[in-house]
């Protein structure tokens, strides 16, 4: 009787583990990997205008 018992628990346990596991994750890391990517380059766009506009004000800079 134990032996019976013991396999119900643990067909119990794999069947839960199966259900809990069976979520619907697809296409969830190419979405964020299309944000990050979007950020990535909105971050390199904004350094860049910043760059331009310090390089230009420093050539304003008289230096003689």
């Amino acid at each position: 009787m134990f032996e019976i018992t013991m396999w119900v628990q643990w067909l119990s346990v794999q069947r839960q583990h199966r259900l809990g596991s069976s979520r619907d994750e697809r296409g969830d890391i190419t979405q964020t990997v299309i944000i990050v990517a979007l950020f990535a380059a909105a971050a390199i766009a904004i350094s860049a205008i910043i760059i331009t506009k310090f390089t230009s004000k420093a050539n304003e800079i008289p230096t003689g």
